[in-house]
């Protein structure tokens, strides 16, 4: 059983919006930490924005504040990302991540256990 399963992926043109999800198949409580990330190509993958605790607490990279929303649905065990007014530098692969219990929400790829197979975003200037 694949640990975290990402869809919703595609090609937008600049200022569209996309909304990627990601089950996972096992449980995710308030104490771990949730993240997305991606790649572009050519460069290392890195954070975008994760989640964390009971009444969570999101943190987002500098460029993609106030354009992109991370939540959660803990009964379905699914990791959302709403991206809206999507730019071509928004381009790459994105990944979910998982942490392990109790452990810090940070930016630091080797803090999480899990990961997804990714999907692809395209944003066409």
């Amino acid at each position: 059983q694949v640990p975290l399963l990402e869809s919703g992926g595609g090609s937008v043109p600049a200022g569209g919006s996309l909304r990627l999800s990601c089950v996972a198949s096992e449980r995710t409580g308030g104490n771990i930490c949730l993240a997305w990330f991606r790649q572009a190509p050519g460069k290392p993958r890195e954070g975008v924005a994760h989640i964390y605790g009971v009444r969570p607490t999101m943190e987002y990279v500098d460029s993609v504040k106030g354009r992109f929303t991370i939540s959660r649905d803990m009964p379905s065990k699914t990791l959302y990302l709403q991206m809206n007014n999507l730019k071509p530098e928004d381009t790459g692969v994105y990944y979910c991540a998982m942490g392990a219990p109790w452990d810090p929400c940070t930016w630091d790829l080797s803090g999480f256990r899990r990961w997804g197979q990714g999907t692809q975003v395209n944003v066409s200037s």
